[in-house]
């Protein structure tokens, strides 16, 4: 058995409409797929990524009208990173950021890597990782249409950083449940605080990195948006799946069982801290209900929610997208 690195990362929006402006028009990632939540279809579920969605560059977002501001602490998500090509994408997007007015900080060194922290408009907080030097799992290919220079373009979802009051049993389910290995570790941003650890699962590098943030100090997270709801890691297909939800059983952790997603496969359980994990398949993939030239331009459903299409389309604002010739 073997998880292959990060597959995607949900995160909370409390406006679908500005969120694809922002995501799209600002940060250059596709709309691969313009769906609801299975689990309650009177929202949106709207799905990023490269050029087709591979796995590995899906970045995902819930929306929660209304959702209180997200109120940052400990068991939670609590940074998102995107892949770039190199060095010379982060001067790219530094400069980019301050043409369009999306706060930022200076691009500084983390865990060996050149990076770029910044907040998208609802707080979510994200970083920028330069693959200048990264070795491991490949990344996607940004797509040729995006408003972005495709060699400057995101290629991927990078480190994840998990933010718990204590380290151990979360690391403990990292090395001993799930097989990631410990990397090493780089010095907190928070003065006084302990080293963030680094583990990394399968071929290694930057898409397949969890960076465990200790934090005695903080109260505990408060949901909302621009907060994570969970993150989701690969697995090659059904069949491994299958071993993985035997394994997760008998580890004693309680989980959601098979779960079909339609475009991939899933299991869910929450690690001792009550972070959400997922594990999920590579595929189906995008492209089983859209022609993949048109990904993300109408509301798709999968099979067992389309006879419900009138229903669901009554109980959601519409929401436009046409990319760019």
């Amino acid at each position: 058995m073997n998880i292959k690195g990060i597959h995607h990362l949900s995160a909370l929006t409390a406006n679908a409409e500005h969120n694809l402006d922002f995501y799209t028009k600002v940060m250059g990632l596709r709309l691969v797929k313009k769906t609801v939540n299975q689990d309650d279809t009177s929202v949106y579920h709207l799905f990023y990524g490269d050029e087709k969605g591979n796995p590995g560059t899906e970045l995902t977002f819930f929306e929660i009208p209304m959702a209180a501001p997200n109120q940052p602490g400990a068991s939670s998500i609590s940074g998102t990173s995107l892949r770039v090509a190199d060095d010379k994408a982060l001067d790219f997007w530094k400069a980019r950021f301050d043409e369009m007015g999306v706060g930022h900080d200076e691009i500084v060194e983390r865990a060996g890597r050149r990076t770029l922290a910044f907040q998208d408009p609802e707080g979510q907080r994200l970083f920028l990782v330069s693959d200048e030097n990264n070795e491991g799992v490949a990344g996607g290919v940004p797509w040729n249409r995006a408003p972005v220079p495709v060699e400057h373009g995101v290629t991927g979802l990078g480190p994840i950083r998990l933010t718990v009051k204590n380290p151990a049993p979360t690391a403990g389910v990292l090395t001993d449940i799930m097989g990631f290995r410990r990397k090493g570790s780089y010095p907190a941003e928070a003065a006084g605080q302990p080293d963030i650890e680094v583990y990394e699962t399968g071929e290694g590098g930057s898409g397949t990195e969890i960076h465990l943030e200790p934090r005695p100090d903080l109260p505990f997270e408060r949901q909302g948006r621009g907060g994570v709801h969970h993150v989701a890691f690969r697995v090659e297909d059904k069949e491994e799946l299958d071993k993985w939800i035997q394994h997760i059983t008998n580890a004693g952790l309680p989980n959601s069982g098979f779960v079909e997603r339609f475009y991939f496969r899933s299991l869910y359980f929450r690690e001792p801290n009550g972070i959400l994990f997922e594990i999920a398949t590579d595929g189906p993939g995008f492209d089983g209900d859209e022609d993949m030239e048109h990904l993300g331009e109408t509301l798709a459903l999968p099979p067992y929610l389309e006879p419900k299409r009138a229903e669901i389309e009554a109980k959601i604002k519409p929401l436009d997208y046409k990319p760019e010739a």
